[in-house]
């Protein structure tokens, strides 16, 4: 597939295709296959009308991608954002199916988003949007064909709406056709903290194998919303010492360790990190560049590149967004002995707990939160350890292993299905 002149550095897809090439190539994948696998299954574009709240009219752009469903249905989230662009939904359908052959669960990779800015639209916008937006894949997504989940700018009201908008198309409900629910419509207990718990269970294994002591250590998170925010919570009751946290507006430091429970509840009330309490604003532009053994961005894609990679003092990245780190700053994070867990691997506890969400409802039967946490952590312990291995046998990185992995998966069950003529 040909990706549109931009920059190629900052473009997701081709960053994709550029780890998906190596790896094809050094587990010798056969070119048929390079072709399938390389590729979306399919791309739904869709217009969506809206009435506004002033009576006028706005017509979205919205997509759904789903990459490849060898494995099972697609799976992947939704986001509500301005910047929401075809060549980014593609990259995030294609990292999803590999993350789920990662971890191996029986999904398949998807993705969707709306453009839209959801900071200027009314409650009653928003739920229109979705509802519309919902109505016009009702025939594409499902249990069985794709299961979406909530992203940037999206939520569980709005994966409630949409669970209801299908239900209402298929005369019936159906709480399987959406992750990431409110628990009282099916929703799973420990989904809120799934990826921000699994990073954690990532970092330790990780420093454990690099020997990276944690006693002592410091550590630094980009993003301060539900997945960073997690993450800073978790850190700080192991005991290591959280020195910086950003959001979009600011980032804050203390080389002593942040308050992190003060800082959740400073954001709860105004909303923002500005005028945090005990700790220095900082730049955004330079906070990675602070020193620090461990380094978690959980903010948004191509954080890490480029400009910015020689600068970065940390020991171990654990990447908490989808594709924070460009090709180019892998290489230099490589040639400078930085070690980087790759997000189709770090933050897959998002989508194995969704995977959890969606049996349980299959089944009508709901677990604790300490039985989530516990198939969670095994899950996410022996990927690492798979992952780890695989990149030590072919001498390679850590995110070239996850794809290997991935990839080999995929293909085996691709493989094993044949092609429907």
């Amino acid at each position: 597939m040909s990706v549109p002149a931009r920059d190629q550095e900052s473009n997701p897809f081709e960053a994709m295709l550029s780890r998906f090439r190596v790896a094809a190539e050094k587990l010798g994948l056969e070119d048929g296959l390079f072709e399938i696998l390389s590729r979306p299954d399919t791309e739904i574009t869709v217009s969506i009308p809206v009435q506004l709240d002033s009576g006028g009219y706005q017509v979205f752009t919205g997509y759904r991608v789903q990459h490849n469903r060898a494995m099972g249905p697609a799976k992947g989230g939704i986001r509500f954002a301005p910047d929401v662009n075809i060549d980014e939904v593609r990259a995030l359908a294609a990292w999803m199916t590999w993350k789920c052959a990662v971890v191996h669960v029986p999904f398949g990779g998807g993705k969707g988003g709306v453009i839209c800015d959801p900071s200027k639209l009314s409650q009653r916008e928003i739920e229109a949007l979705t509802r519309r937006y919902t109505a016009a894949l009702c025939d594409f997504i499902g249990p069985e064909q794709d299961v979406p989940a909530p992203d940037i700018g999206t939520n569980e009201q709005i994966m409630a709406w949409i669970m209801d908008t299908y239900s209402m198309h298929h005369g019936r409900t159906v709480t399987s056709c959406v992750t990431g629910k409110p628990l009282g419509l099916g929703g799973s207990l420990g989904r809120v903290a799934a990826t921000g718990r699994g990073l954690m269970t990532i970092l330790k294994v990780a420093a454990e194998r690099f020997e990276i002591p944690l006693n002592n250590s410091k550590a630094l998170v980009q993003g301060f919303g539900n997945v960073g925010g997690t993450a800073a919570q978790l850190l700080h009751e192991m005991g290591i010492k959280v020195v910086s946290v950003s959001d979009i507006h600011t980032a804050v430091y203390n080389e002593n360790g942040l308050d992190i429970p003060a800082l959740l509840e400073h954001t709860k009330a105004t909303r923002s990190l500005v005028g945090a309490p005990n700790c220095d604003e900082v730049p955004r532009e330079s906070q990675l560049e602070l020193p620090c053994d461990f380094l978690i961005p959980a903010a948004t894609e191509n954080q890490i590149n480029s400009k910015n990679a020689g600068r970065i003092q940390a020991k171990l990245i654990i990447e908490g967004a989808n594709g924070p780190t460009t090709d180019n700053a892998d290489r230099i994070l490589e040639e400078r002995g930085i070690h980087c867990v790759p997000d189709i691997l770090a933050n897959a506890g998002g989508v194995t707990v969704s995977y959890f969400e969606w049996v349980q409802d299959r089944l009508g039967y709901f677990w604790s939160e300490d039985l989530v946490n516990e198939r969670q952590d095994e899950i996410m312990i022996r990927a690492f350890g798979e992952v780890a291995d695989m990149a030590e046998k072919n001498n390679t990185n850590l995110r070239i292993g996850a794809y290997m992995l991935g990839i080999e998966r995929v293909a085996h069950y691709t493989r094993l299905r044949g092609l429907y003529a």
